[in-house]
């Protein structure tokens, strides 16, 4: 609790300096009509509380502290009051540390320490070189960043940055709970059991560099060395991967116990890529490419590339456009959780319009190119007052149960939130 007191201490005795703050209370319900194998509950619902504050003792320095705290009716958030600031629980914590970071800014140099959110690439939905952005897929489709804790440079001179990121360790990906409907197992045979191990966290620090250029022309590239922050799953005592039907008859047919024990696994990653943006008379054009090696042989080597789409036209605003991949190499092990991987091959689509200052309406929608899956969002918001906002999300999944899409097909569902700003 030693970062909580801290947070606590910045707001109570920084009266005479620069200091803001902001945050919210939120309320969501989800609705799934139907059950799941794995899991019988239809309605869940959460809430979470979020404070920032701001300390700017001077124009040059500026102190951001953030804290989440959550509970819910689905047991994805912990029930141990404990502050994570690590953000390597399965479950959601019960209280976070959101962003804890000191920034100097000095002419052309920018400086930033601590936890914080780091984004890299232009395009959206899948976005490629984006390497040190984790994401929480307790819910699949409605997912959130993650901060990480990082050193972070830039430097900017005319129309050139260059951004320079050191992180002292893995921030994974937090992966759908084994025992809820966002994790769809395969049938399995006759008296097997599945057991998941506790993950194996790799040691060692990530590293990356972006160098970006402005203008009529917009365009980069990208260098990242560390982890992989989307997990990997090998046996721990026999054959086998989880996901893999077949692979894992042949773990069943090899051992005596009837469990299959297999752990997730972060292999190393070496990614290089870039981007590039340029406007023609109707729309703007946006591009994004990176390749992906290991020296892990238990992990695949691929690249990902995405090609969209953007017009704004009046209050409405278009994107549209399609993720493909290329694998150089199959890894020694089959199943991995990748949902960047699993919307390749796919057709990405995202339009809003705002209706008034008020009330806005937005899609978005991803189909396979095979046709076996597809994904489509429907949100309505509306603001009331100065402080409260109201947002109806209804999602729905179709699709073949082998496709990474249509596995969620008994997850359609509507979500119901309610938030209020202070």
């Amino acid at each position: 609790m030693r970062v909580l007191l801290a947070i606590v201490l910045m707001a109570a005795s920084c009266a005479a300096q620069t200091y803001s703050h902001r945050g919210f209370l939120e309320n969501r319900a989800s609705f799934y009509p139907q059950t799941a194998a794995n899991d019988r509950a239809r309605l869940t619902g959460e809430s979470l509380f979020r404070y920032e504050a701001f300390l700017q003792p001077s124009s040059a320095f500026q102190v951001a502290a953030s804290i989440d705290l959550r509970l819910d009716t689905h047991h994805q958030v912990e029930r141990a009051l404990k502050l994570s600031w690590q953000d390597r629980e399965t479950q959601r914590p019960t209280a976070a540390v959101r962003r804890l970071s000191a920034m100097y800014h000095n002419g052309p140099i920018t400086l930033e320490i601590g936890k914080q959110f780091v984004r890299w690439g232009k395009t959206d939905i899948v976005t490629p070189t984006d390497r040190f952005a984790p994401r929480d897929f307790l819910t699949v489709v409605d997912n959130d960043f993650l901060p990480i804790t990082a050193a972070r440079i830039t430097f900017e001179k005319g129309p050139n940055t260059v951004d320079l990121v050191w992180s002292p360790r893995l921030t994974p990906s937090r992966i759908p709970l084994p025992n809820q409907r966002w994790v769809v197992l395969p049938e399995l045979p006759a008296g097997i059991q599945l057991n998941i191990a506790s993950p194996s966290f790799p040691g060692g620090p990530q590293s990356g560099v972006q160098w970006n250029h402005t203008g009529t022309v917009e365009y980069g590239i990208s260098l990242y060395q560390g982890f992989n922050h989307m997990p990997s799953f090998e046996a721990v005592t026999t054959i086998g991967a989880v996901y893999d039907r077949a692979v894992i008859d042949r773990a069943y047919s090899s051992t005596a116990s009837g469990q299959i024990d297999v752990r997730p696994f972060y292999p190393k990653m070496l990614m290089f890529g870039g981007n590039v943006a340029f406007p023609l008379p109707s729309f703007t054009v946006k591009a994004e490419a990176a390749g992906f090696t290991s020296s892990d042989n238990r992990a695949d080597e691929f690249g990902l590339y995405v090609l969209q789409l953007e017009r704004q036209s009046g209050e409405w605003f278009f994107v549209g456009g399609y993720a493909g991949e290329v694998v150089t190499r199959e890894g020694t092990q089959s199943a991995d959780f990748a949902p960047d991987r699993g919307l390749s091959r796919t057709f990405l689509g995202r339009a809003g319009y705002t209706i008034d200052a008020n009330r806005s309406i937005a899609l978005e929608a991803a189909a396979r190119q095979n046709g076996k899956g597809t994904w489509t969002k429907v949100e309505y918001s509306q603001a009331m007052g100065q402080h409260w906002r109201v947002t109806l999300n209804l999602t729905l999944i179709r699709g073949d149960i082998a496709d990474f899409l249509g596995q969620y097909r008994r997850n359609s569902h509507a979500l119901l939130l309610l938030r209020y700003s202070y």
